[in-house]
């Protein structure tokens, strides 16, 4: 047959043959390299290639078939068509360099360099070459499945088994990476945002929620002044009412409700008929399961209770959102108060301040697994609470005792640790 086609007919059909090999080999890695969550994007939009490509996909096995039984044929046919050339210029000899020619052009031109380029640009390759492989997918499917039923034959004797689309989903850490690597693509802002959302379910309400000692409220058993000083004087509006004691709370007053009153007498009466029912959540709640359950019942703020029945603090729908956005109601002057600079590098900090919070607003890296305040988390690592002018090491950041009493620390200085200090001394 070698003899009755020209040389220079057969110089272009393995020219051919070559190029076809390039082409398996460079959309097998490019439909591959595909990242199937913006392959299904794409899809949705409504690119042909793109919903080829995730149809293609979705039988991996069959796809390789495919493209293998395409490649190997082409590339068999090209050694086979190298033996007939080499013959036709120099004989025997010639069959062992053009073996040798034939190796090195496939390694570069039909192996390498296409890889290289569809793994740099998948979708450039991959969607074209879904239209191609669609069709020609039906036309020699028999042979495909027959190819795969003894290939996955030889799997399953060999103990690997389909798992499905279970490897494509992603976990709340590959997802936290995913977002991390975003880079440019997402503002910073937004990122942060995103990041916070997804670590909703490591905080719980004892985190944010103002602790029991915090808590502002009006107390029925007070005079009628000093109920009218707390409603003029808060900055919230809502406020728990309670009689004596914060663990007896009757319900919550909404100070929007106290404008239906126009101008007649606010009494303890009245007051008490425009109360809302008290809602209490258990402590330890994740923040993702109450910001749920606040959608679920139309309330804003909750009680935070521990497995006795005792008021430990309250939390509110602004407290979570502030986890994801940032905090957006602060009073300048209560960051003032809690964190004053003394210098470039030290701080007198309340050490009543919560801890995720003074990490947020100062950038710092102090532990939040444990304890929620400075002054819990110092008499953890202490066991005991200190005496001024004791000094200790947390996370790498040199703290003072300030001044305490008998039974809490009320402030410290902490001064800013150096970068490669990040151990708990």
């Amino acid at each position: 047959m070698g003899d009755d086609i020209p040389l220079a007919g057969l110089l272009g059909l393995l020219a051919v043959l070559l190029l076809l090999s390039a082409f398996f080999s460079g959309s097998e890695t490019a439909l591959m390299s595909l990242n199937r969550y913006q392959l299904r994007h794409k899809a949705r939009e409504g690119n042909r290639g793109a919903k080829l490509a995730e149809q293609l996909l979705q039988r991996p096995d069959r796809l390789l078939g495919l493209i293998l039984l395409g490649n190997n044929l082409v590339n068999f046919t090209a050694a086979s068509l190298v033996g007939v050339i080499a013959f036709q210029i120099g004989g025997q000899p010639a069959a062992a360099v053009g073996t040798i020619l034939l190796t090195l052009a496939v390694l570069i031109f039909s192996e390498t360099a296409p890889k290289t380029l569809a793994a740099l640009h998948p979708e450039r390759l991959a969607f074209p070459a879904a239209i191609i492989y669609y069709p020609l997918l039906k036309i020699t499917y028999p042979l495909v499945w027959l190819t795969n039923a003894a290939s996955n034959g030889v799997l399953f004797l060999l103990g690997v088994r389909d798992k499905g689309d279970d490897l494509h989903s992603l976990t709340r850490e590959e997802l936290r990476t995913v977002v991390h690597e975003a880079g440019a693509r997402i503002s910073s802002r937004y990122r942060k945002m995103l990041i916070s959302i997804l670590d909703l379910e490591k905080v719980t309400v004892d985190d944010v929620m103002v602790p029991h000692n915090e808590i502002v409220g009006i107390d029925l058993d007070g005079d009628d002044a000093e109920i009218e000083a707390t409603i003029a004087e808060s900055q919230h509006t809502r406020l728990p009412v309670y009689r004596d004691d914060i663990d007896k709370v009757i319900g919550v007053l909404h100070l929007r409700r106290l404008a239906n009153l126009a101008h007649k007498k606010l009494d303890k009466v009245t007051l008490q008929s425009l109360l809302i029912e008290p809602y209490f959540v258990p402590e330890g709640t994740p923040l993702s399961t109450q910001l749920v359950q606040f959608q679920r019942r139309r309330e804003r703020i909750a009680m935070v209770v521990d497995e006795y029945g005792d008021i430990q603090g309250i939390v509110t729908l602004e407290d979570i959102l502030e986890e994801i956005v940032g905090e957006f109601t602060t009073d300048p002057a209560d960051e003032e108060d809690d964190v004053v600079k003394e210098s470039v590098n030290t701080f007198l900090v309340d050490a009543t301040v919560n801890i995720r919070e003074l990490n947020r607003s100062q950038g710092w890296e102090l532990p939040t697994d444990g304890p929620k305040t400075l002054n819990g988390l110092i008499v953890e690592l202490l066991e005991t609470i200190p005496a001024a002018s004791t000094c200790l090491k947390i996370n790498g950041y040199p703290i003072e005792i300030v001044e305490s009493d008998d039974n809490r620390i009320r402030s410290v200085r902490v001064s800013q640790r150096l970068p490669q200090e990040t151990e708990t001394d």
